[in-house]
């Protein structure tokens, strides 16, 4: 259940539901199928297999899953059938039909198609850590990750997750990690980037496979062009492409980490307790990192209690969790 993308939101600790707490809020809102004329339907599910209920909990952190179903209706489907409507009228009727006629035609072979429609769905998984205060998305792609924030907002009332607010700015922090040919400790730089001029419709350069030390990166730069997205590798164990809207994509766990949760246990239940307990601490390092890298959070976000409790609390917190199955 490794994460692919990720955004991530900053949680106010007093704020921070327990477990008991978060699941009876999203057993109360859970999926349901789309029916009739809706478009779409969105709802908690289980996030680990035969559990039946909506929330994993381990090492602190509290997994669930957001699941959205959705009509595919497509446009030039409705526009077919209803020239077909249009020119039956005409035929019939000898008349030539209106344009309020013509939307009220469209409004009904809507209707009429909608609950034949193809539906498709697709599931979002996200966990949020107590201990450091974030909230994970399994996305880089800010609607959805909106979406599931809004949706535990509706569950939770207020639930006051924020996007990080950082010292430096991406993009600004990016370009002088370029400019000087070299990442922040613990990062390395890998081999793609994206450069942007400022200037409207500027020119966007995209490099991949290519030392991002060389020359001509800083040539770009000089000329005033930013940098928007870098591949980075943090300590030999995590791969991903920083964005300057603080997302990370295609984020590849190095080998070493599968083997380490590959060595957990053969069955499926402790090889998914084993790889999002690995994940989290793993993502959860990183985060924090990468921020400092970034000359900390604003002072309004920054907390104390942000970093992870002492080790006593993480075991408890691990005696507390809950062993579920994984279904894929």
């Amino acid at each position: 259940m490794w994460f692919k993308q990720l955004s991530f939101y900053r949680l106010n600790g007093d704020a921070i539901p327990e477990v008991a707490q978060l699941t009876d809020a999203l057993e109360k809102r859970p999926f349901l199928h789309c029916s009739g004329l809706d478009w779409f339907s969105e709802g908690w599910v289980t996030p680990a297999g035969h559990q039946e209920l909506p929330v994993f909990s381990a090492r602190g952190c509290q997994l669930v899953a957001l699941r959205r179903e959705e009509k595919v209706l497509p446009a030039s489907v409705i526009r077919e059938f209803v020239e077909a409507k249009v020119a039956e009228i005409e035929d019939k009727e000898l008349r030539k039909v209106g344009r309020k006629e013509k939307q009220a035609l469209k409004e009904q072979v809507t209707d009429d198609l909608l609950p034949r429609a193809f539906v498709r769905s697709n599931r979002l998984n996200a966990y949020l850590d107590g201990r450091r205060q974030w909230l994970m998305v399994d996305s880089a792609t800010a609607s959805k990750s909106e979406a599931l924030v809004s949706k535990l907002r509706e569950a939770l009332p207020p639930f006051p997750a924020a996007l990080p607010r950082t010292q430096l700015a991406p993009h600004a922090a990016m370009t002088a990690w370029l400019a000087e040919g070299e990442a922040p400790a613990g990062f390395e730089l890998d081999a793609e980037c994206e450069l942007k001029d400022g200037s409207e419709n500027g020119a966007v350069i995209r490099c991949t496979r290519m030392d991002l030390t060389a020359d001509e990166i800083r040539q770009h730069i000089a000329t005033g062009k930013q940098v928007t997205r870098v591949g980075l590798i943090w300590r030999e164990r995590v791969r991903f492409v920083l964005t300057d809207t603080l997302q990370l994509k295609r984020l590849q766990f190095l080998d070493v980490l599968q083997e380490e949760a590959s060595q957990a246990g053969d069955d499926r239940d402790s090889l998914f307790e084993a790889t999002f307990t690995l994940m989290v601490e793993e993502l959860g390092e990183l985060v924090d990192e990468l921020v400092d890298a970034l000359g900390g959070l604003e002072e309004a976000q920054a907390s104390p209690s942000a970093r992870p409790q002492p080790a006593a609390t993480a075991e408890m917190a691990t005696a507390d969790a809950v062993d579920v199955p994984w279904d894929e």
